[in-house]
């Protein structure tokens, strides 16, 4: 996002920018003096690695393994607590049975994870994998892939009317249930489901775990079991670091303790936080490696500056090994910009606009216990698992995509869970720091709250109306959404109410009339010859793809505009990449301008039936030539201006839709073979690294 984006929270008097307000900028902490408050000596005291004992399961994971064998659970337990153990053995119990387990994931990066700790454990030969970039070894019997490809394989199931070869389904990360754009697609997986399948839901935090259970059993037949598990395998400690560098309680009883108290009273909070200040108190009182969680990506590169405040690194031979190792595998990252700060100071920067295979080097390092700090955004919190000893606070709100919004419980926890590491803590701690974004007192409440509840999050959009088409009436899919978690939330004490069923059934009629106004259902709510291809192209934007394939505006020899082309309907952001115009070749310039023209008619007419505009920006596009051309990352980043995470993304949602056009052989035979080969253009070190 832009540094134009501003919080609107009432909670705050005054605009908030990522780039910080010009108040920001005064004098930061000074002067730290690392000290603790006596009480805390007892407490401090306790930080070391357990004894080694033989693992023996808690009850809680016998429980679930138990529940699995039989029918469906849900499992809620703390992060570190054991929940891929639950999923290891239960995969086991299936393989030992002659079964297939999928083991599904909300991000590419957790999924290629336990891609490779799978691997380990049951062989690699057993393991494959399958997203939008990587398939492999497909008919192993364990899958790993994301929520959005298992959800794929169930319409195809259903459309081909034979039954999912599988007979265990994990979703990890359940939580997504409840997310706003992607809780569809979890939601979609649970209602589609075969009987005969279980299911296995893992998460840490959801505060409704009984209600979700009893919709399953409603729509699946069978019981759900749930195992809640609420001690923390490393308990947490709450502490305050004063302006001064005196770390305190954060906590007396179950209000804030007297000096977070006098801080909140005084406007101390305009401070620039003191990085490297904060991390030599820290590192006094034994308190690394830590996390910091800021606000924004730009503050997390430039929190590395803190090294120059730092005693450099003692660097043993087994960081050097670590990270040679890493940087044979990553041979693209050998002249990083912030390898320096990694080697010199054990400081990294972790967030979404860097490089899959930066990230993933980041989050090696860190676990192998070679890092001190990790400057990260909330996003860390979400399924990526690196957990520390400490995790500090500055803000108590959060950037949601959209707007500044106080942290939620489910939040607080996804956050705190990483505080703490199994096996290598005896106890992890919480550190708030005071700022002008940081309302203590909320802190306090968000330490004895419960997640929130997870609401439904089913709506309809074309690529799903029409990939239920493919198997299901009109009326059967009235059917699907009164079995809905957003019908059945509506049911409570026993008053039934069909308006969540019937608002989803009114768009989804919506959805119908205008595509069998453009050809794509019949009269009778059946696909069309064009309905059919159309329906497999899951994408943002079917229809707008469709069209260009209907009316051949997309290049039939050329991969790089084709490429080009496709990324302009594949990129995400709501901010433009600023490219000279000038710069731009003819022929990119020429086919943009078609593709504009092709669906510019159609466009207007899905905003006329009252549904929102797509947002294309052709920078995208002249971004994707610059690098299907073969340049060198480096200089298409440099050329463009655009994060390297950023970049990387739109490098593999352009995969991703060039291979599901590439799926069109049997109908548009050439495009296809042109989006094979520029799918293979385009997929290349250092955005594939696997």
């Amino acid at each position: 996002m832009q540094s134009k984006i501003r919080r609107k929270s009432k909670t705050y008097k005054s605009k908030r920018q990522f780039t910080g307000h010009k108040s920001d900028r005064k004098k930061p902490f000074t002067h730290m003096n690392p000290e603790i408050a006596p009480q805390l000596k007892s407490v401090l005291a306790q930080i070391g690695k357990p004894y080694p004992a033989p693992f023996v399961p808690d009850e809680f994971q016998l429980k679930a393994l138990d529940a699995i064998k039989q029918n469906d659970c849900l499992v809620i337990a703390p992060t570190g607590s054991g929940k891929t153990w639950i999923a290891r053995e239960a995969i086991l119990s299936v393989m030992e049975n002659g079964g297939r387990a999928w083991y599904a994931s909300p991000l590419k990066a957790l999924s290629n994870s336990k891609w490779v700790e799978f691997g380990l454990h049951f062989d690699p030969k057993n393991v494959g994998i399958i997203t939008g970039d990587t398939k492999e070894n497909t008919a192993a019997p364990i899958i790993v892939g994301t929520t959005e490809i298992l959800r794929n394989q169930l319409y195809d199931a259903m459309h081909q009317g034979f039954d999912l070869n599988c007979d265990l389904i994990i979703l990890d990360e359940a939580h997504f249930l409840g997310d706003a754009d992607r809780g569809v697609v979890w939601e979609e997986i649970m209602i589609y489901l075969p009987v005969r399948v279980n299911l296995l839901l893992l998460s840490a935090t959801i505060g409704n775990g009984e209600q979700i259970a009893r919709w399953l059993e409603s729509i699946r037949k069978k019981p759900c079991t749930v195992v809640r598990e609420e001690n923390r395998p490393v308990p947490l400690y709450p502490l305050f670091l004063h302006p001064s560098g005196c770390i305190y309680p954060f906590l007396e009883g179950k209000k804030v303790a007297k000096p977070v108290f006098e801080c909140m009273q005084k406007d101390g909070g305009r401070r620039m936080p003191d990085y490297g200040g904060i991390i030599r108190v820290l590192e006094r009182f034994n308190l690394l490696p830590a996390i910091f969680f800021l606000k924004a990506r730009a503050e997390c590169d430039a929190a590395l500056n803190a090294r120059a405040a730092l005693p450099p690194l003692a660097n043993s031979s087994e960081f050097d090994d670590a990270l040679y190792e890493l940087l044979d595998r990553f041979p693209s990252l050998e002249n990083h910009r912030q390898l320096k700060a990694l080697r010199a100071a054990g400081l990294a920067a972790h967030h979404g606009g860097q490089l899959p295979a930066w990230k993933l080097l980041v989050e090696e390092m860190m676990n192998r216990g070679h890092l001190r700090v990790i400057f990260a955004t909330s996003t860390i919190a979400a399924g990526v698992n690196f957990p520390a000893r400490t995790i500090v606070l500055f803000n108590s709100d959060l950037f949601n995509g959209h707007d500044f919004q106080q942290l939620s419980a489910t939040e607080f926890r996804q956050m705190t869970g990483r505080a703490g590491r199994r096996g290598q803590d005896k106890i992890g701690f919480m550190l708030a720091v005071s700022g002008r974004f940081m309302d203590l007192n909320h802190i306090r409440r968000l330490l004895f709250a419960a997640p929130e509840d997870i609401l439904s999050r089913l709506k309809n959009d074309f690529a799903m109306v029409l990939n239920l088409l493919l198997s299901q009436t009109p009326e059967d899919v009235r059917k699907i959404f009164d079995r809905s978690l957003a019908a059945y939330q509506q049911n409570t004490e026993g008053k039934q109410s069909t308006s969540a069923a019937r608002y989803l059934w009114e768009d989804f009629s919506r959805h119908l009339k205008f595509l069998q106004k453009e050809g794509f259902v019949d009269d009778t709510g059946k696909l069309t010859g064009d309905g059919h291809w159309a329906s497999r192209l899951r994408l943002d934007h079917p229809l707008l793809v469709a069209q260009c394939l209907r009316e051949n505006a997309f290049p039939e020899e050329n991969e790089r505009i084709l490429a080009a082309l496709v990324a302009v309907f594949a990129y995400d952001r709501d901010d433009e990449i600023k490219l000279p115009v000038k710069d731009m070749p003819p022929k990119l310039t020429q086919a943009l301008k078609k593709i504009l023209l092709t669906v510019r008619p159609l466009a207007h007419r899905l905003e006329k039936a009252g549904f929102a505009s797509a947002k294309l920006y052709p920078s995208a596009g002249m971004a994707m030539y610059y690098w299907a051309q073969g340049r060198g990352w480096d200089t298409v980043i440099k050329i463009t201006g655009i994060a390297e995470g950023d970049m990387a993304t739109l490098v593999l949602r352009t995969a991703d839709n060039l291979r599901q056009i590439a799926a069109l052989k049997d109908t548009y035979p050439e495009i296809a073979a042109c989006a094979y080969r520029a799918r293979e253009a385009i997929l290349r070190e250092p955005v594939l690294f696997l």
